[in-house]
């Protein structure tokens, strides 16, 4: 049986879009090892997840984020995935996101193992997140996005997770790699059925909710004022779930706002798929914005909140002007507001509240796909 290394630097617990790709491999007859980095060192060392086995490894607690300890962390995370496959080569490694091509080209270059690039993101981008004019990030992210189109071009197959609709204005990740002269095949990270029936919501109250990493202050700040700018009566209740660097900071934010009396919320953390499916039965809107300054939000990147709260019946509010905002329009996900205007995310949120919706394609298409882009490389192996 072929082996397949997968490698991720987040701790895969879960990362549905990891998961689904290595279950889909499984089911294929190869046997795959999701190589992951357990940042927090608080998950299992090793772990079988429908038939797939979870390596995690640890090399003291390292955070998300752009900082000099990320980095080294990651370097750290990189070299013994590398060393540990080395000796004992894979028949195929597969690369998620760009910071672990690193490995890809290693073992290409040392042992001609062939491996894909599977981009959710760019990476190059979240280097300048926290501060976006900074000149010496800016120059570290460059650096950062080269590197990626070098390694990329020695891929036996690209793979991102979005383009460009039909009929569409917006460009997505696919457009982007073209851009740089690199091929890519378009896999959204769309749930796969069965999905649940939508609960029956409560006729006293709504809740408008975020589920997912927490990476940005800004965008809480807005969610909070565009609750605050309505009246007292109308005003919702938030509901917050998840980890991330910005995560202390917008629980502290909310947790001023309850006792101010300015809103009602609840923030718990980290979760997993079984939690997200109870959460989201007492939510009524998704809100899904990010800031701009994230590079990839106008060039093609795709909230999995707003297809995992569509397959549970939840409408989402997302950015205007892009991608994420042009496909919630077109499939009738959800509705969309401009960024750092309160009067525009509260006129959203009330319209999103009475939307009926249902997620018109499912991870069964994506699926067709994915089997169609990767059959040339599997049966080289």
């Amino acid at each position: 049986m072929v082996r397949v290394a997968m490698v991720v630097t987040n701790s895969c617990a879960p990362d549905p879009r990891v998961l689904r790709h290595a279950s889909w491999l499984a089911q294929a007859g190869y046997r795959v090892t999701v190589h992951a980095f357990d940042r927090a060192e608080s998950h299992p060392l090793s772990e079988n997840v429908n038939g797939v086995r979870i390596m995690r490894y640890r090399v003291g607690k390292v955070p998300y984020g752009g900082r000099i300890t990320t980095l080294m962390g990651l370097k750290k995370f990189n070299r013994q995935v590398r060393d540990t496959l080395l000796r004992d080569p894979p028949g195929l490694v597969y690369c998620h996101d760009a910071d672990t091509l690193k490995i890809g080209i290693a073992l290409k270059r040392a042992k001609s193992v062939p491996f894909v690039f599977d981009m959710h993101d760019l990476q190059h981008t979240w280097v300048r997140m926290d501060a976006p004019n900074s000149l010496p990030r800016t120059l570290v992210s460059r650096r950062f996005k080269q590197k990626m189109l070098s390694r990329a071009k020695h891929a036996e197959c690209i793979i991102t997770s979005s383009g460009s609709i039909d009929g569409g204005n917006q460009r997505g990740f696919v457009e982007w790699l073209a851009h740089h002269d690199l091929v890519g095949v378009v896999v959204e990270n769309r749930p796969m059925p069965p999905f649940p029936e939508p609960s029956s919501r409560s006729s006293e109250g709504w809740t408008v909710g975020y589920l997912g990493r927490i990476r940005d202050v800004k965008s809480f700040e807005l969610l909070l004022n565009s609750v605050k700018d309505m009246p007292v009566l109308e005003r919702p209740q938030l509901r917050i779930a998840g980890d991330g660097p910005a995560a202390p900071k917008v629980r502290r934010m909310m947790m001023e706002a309850v006792e101010a009396d300015e809103v009602e919320a609840t923030v718990t953390g980290a979760f997993t798929t079984k939690e997200f499916g109870v959460i989201i039965q007492n939510v009524d809107v998704m809100y899904a914005m990010y800031s701009p300054l994230r590079g990839n939000i106008l060039q093609g990147a795709i909230p999995v909140k707003m297809f995992d709260a569509a397959a549970h019946g939840v409408p989402s509010v997302v950015n205007d002007g892009c991608l994420m905002g042009e496909l919630a329009t077109v499939e009738r996900m959800g509705t969309t507001a401009a960024w750092d205007s309160p009067a525009s995310v509260k006129n959203a949120l009330l319209e999103a509240k009475d939307m009926k919706v249902e997620l018109n394609h499912t991870g069964e298409r994506e699926k067709i796909r994915w089997m169609a882009a990767m059959e040339p490389v599997l049966t080289q192996l």
